[in-house]
C-alpha cells in the first residue's frame, strides 16, 4: 500500500509539474530585463509598463473583456433557462435536445468558426443587397458578430453545468412553494435558483474562461474591425516574441486564478453555512 501511495503521489506531482512548469517559466521571464527567453539578465517591471502603454493591446483587452463579460452573462441566462426547459421535457425529447447541445462541444472549433462566418456573410450579403441599399447602411463582420459567436458556443457549457444540479433537485419543492402562495417567478428565485446556483456559477466560470481564451472562432467572426487578445498575441508571435506577451499572459493567469480562489472560498463558506443550518434544524 505504501509503494502504491508513493507512486501515485509521484505521478500526480509529475503531472502538475508538467502542467504548471511552463507557466512558472513564463511568469519568471515576464520580469526578465532581457528580451531573450533563454537568458536571465536581471529583474525588471518595464515590460508591464510598456504593456499598459501599448494602445493596440489595451484596445484588444477592452474588446476581449467586454465580449467575454456580455457573452457570459447572456449565455448564463439563456443556458440556465434552456437547462430548466430540457429538464421539464419528456425523456426522449430531453435526450434529443441534449444530443444537439453536445454537438458544438465535440465539433472542431475551425468548423464552427468557418460555418458561422459563412452564415454571417450570406445573411449580411442578402441584407446589404436589399434593405441595405434602401436604409443606407451595410452590415459587416465586427463586434456584433463576435459577440453572437461567443454566446453561441458558451451556451452548451452552461447547460451541461446546470443539468446535474437540476437532476439532484427535489421535483416537488417548486410545487410546495406554489402551494404556500408563491408565484412561479418567486418560487424560482427563492427556491430553485439557490439550489442550482453552484451549477450556474460553474457554468458561468467555464463560459467566461472559454470566451476569453477563444482564438479560432473569434478569428473567423471578428472581421477586420475588432481584435481580441488571443488574436493580438497570435499576430505578435508571428512577427517576434515580445516579453510583453509574457507580462500579458501573467496578468491573465493571476486574474483567473484569483477569481477561482474567490469562487471556491465562497462556495465552501456557503456549504458550511448550509450544514450548520441543517444541523440546527435536526431534533
Amino acid at each position: 500500500m505504501k509503494k502504491n501511495g508513493f507512486f501515485s503521489g509521484a505521478f500526480i506531482a509529475l503531472v502538475f509539474l508538467f502542467l504548471y512548469a511552463p507557466i512558472a517559466v513564463l511568469i519568471a521571464f515576464s520580469f526578465n530585463a532581457s528580451k531573450s527567453s533563454a537568458v536571465w539578465m536581471g529583474f525588471t517591471t518595464d515590460w508591464y509598463v510598456q504593456l499598459f502603454q501599448d494602445s493596440y493591446i489595451m484596445a484588444a483587452l477592452r474588446t476581449t473583456l467586454l465580449v467575454s463579460v456580455l457573452a457570459t452573462l447572456i449565455a448564463t441566462i439563456v443556458g440556465t433557462a434552456a437547462a430548466i426547459g430540457f429538464h421539464n421535457m419528456g425523456r426522449k425529447a430531453r435526450t434529443a435536445c441534449l444530443t444537439v447541445n453536445n454537438i458544438p462541444l465535440t465539433n472542431a472549433d475551425i468548423i464552427t468558426g468557418v460555418s458561422m462566418m459563412l452564415l454571417f456573410v450570406a445573411a449580411f450579403g442578402a441584407f446589404n443587397a436589399t434593405l441595405g441599399e434602401v436604409l443606407g447602411f451595410r452590415l459587416r463582420l465586427g463586434f456584433g458578430t463576435l459577440l453572437i459567436a461567443h454566446i453561441t458556443f458558451d451556451i452548451p457549457y452552461v447547460i451541461l453545468s446546470v443539468m446535474p444540479k437540476l437532476r439532484q433537485l427535489d421535483p416537488n419543492i417548486a410545487e410546495a412553494a406554489q402551494d404556500l402562495g408563491a408565484t412561479n417567478f418567486y418560487a424560482f428565485r427563492k427556491v430553485i435558483l439557490p439550489e442550482i446556483l453552484p451549477g450556474v456559477v460553474n457554468g458561468m466560470l467555464i463560459a467566461f474562461t472559454m470566451s476569453i481564451d477563444d482564438f479560432v472562432i473569434s478569428y473567423f467572426t471578428a472581421g477586420s474591425r475588432s481584435n481580441t487578445l488571443s488574436m493580438v498575441v497570435y499576430s505578435m508571435v508571428r512577427r517576434q516574441i515580445s516579453p510583453k506577451i509574457n507580462a500579458l499572459s501573467t496578468i491573465m493567469f493571476v486574474a483567473v486564478l484569483a477569481l477561482l480562489i474567490i469562487i471556491n472560498l465562497r462556495q465552501t463558506r456557503q456549504e458550511a453555512a448550509r450544514r450548520r443550518k441543517r444541523a440546527a434544524l435536526r431534533p
